[in-house]
């Protein structure tokens, strides 16, 4: 059953060695992350799973101590899930090493911490159905949920701008800030690609968990901006 879930985004940038001479413009932004992820230790789960968005050579299951870096960013520094001895297998895709630094600079989680990489472009229903069988792996079981919004609120925004964007993201805000899975379970694929929107996939693997669970309740923690990225922060509880 799922009992606790951290959303936060996954922009490698995060990382303050990535960001380099702009480090300080996210502080606020790894601050909320901070308590967003914080919070999962106190929900004592079983078990805990990082979910992220990646494309399909990079989908499905990471073990504890799997192991990431950051150097196709140019900082040579590794993460791992947990701290288990490294296994072999792929390194973790970089929503998931973003992830990881986030637990490693955070409450520690007494218990195992696995990872799941998600296909941008899983259909919505194989991502519900995914959810239901992370919520039915434990009995308590907490997500740290990466994902992003609209890449297209600004003209100097990666995907430029798109007029469509901001009332994407605000109804995002909603639905994150109210646990409210009718919405995100309707986000369609299509939209979310034209809008780089990295999230659609994760948050739907969420909401299959949710519907599979004790309804919980949200909280926005954060919801700006920057770069013309839609980035949110939210607890599940």
């Amino acid at each position: 059953m799922l009992v606790a879930a951290a959303l936060c985004p996954c922009p490698p940038l995060l990382v303050p060695e990535v960001a380099a001479g702009a480090a300080g413009e996210l502080d606020p932004l790894r601050a909320a992350c901070r308590e967003a992820v914080d919070a999962l230790a106190a929900a004592r789960p079983d078990r805990l799973v990082v979910v992220g968005p990646t494309d399909g050579a990079g989908a499905g299951p990471y073990p504890q101590g799997a192991t990431g870096s950051f150097r196709g960013f140019g900082v040579d520094q590794e993460v791992g899930l947990g701290t288990a001895p490294h296994p072999p297998g792929p390194p973790l895709p970089p929503s998931l090493s973003v992830g990881a630094w986030l637990l490693a600079h955070a409450t520690p989680v007494d218990a195992p911490v696995t990872g799941l990489g998600v296909d941008g472009a899983l259909a919505p229903e194989d991502c519900l159905e995914a959810g239901r069988e992370l919520a039915a792996s434990a009995p308590r079981v907490a997500l740290l949920v990466m994902g992003d919004g609209s890449a297209c609120r600004t003209v100097k925004a990666p995907g430029y701008h798109d007029e469509r964007a901001a009332d994407y993201d605000a109804a995002l805000a909603r639905a994150l800030a109210t646990a409210d899975t009718d919405t995100l379970a309707a986000l369609t694929p299509a939209l979310a690609t034209t809008l780089q929107s990295t999230g659609r996939a994760p948050w739907q693997l969420l909401t299959g968990a949710a519907r599979a669970s004790t309804p919980l309740r949200g909280t926005l923690r954060y919801d700006e901006a920057p770069y013309g990225v839609g980035y949110f922060v939210a607890s599940w509880g």
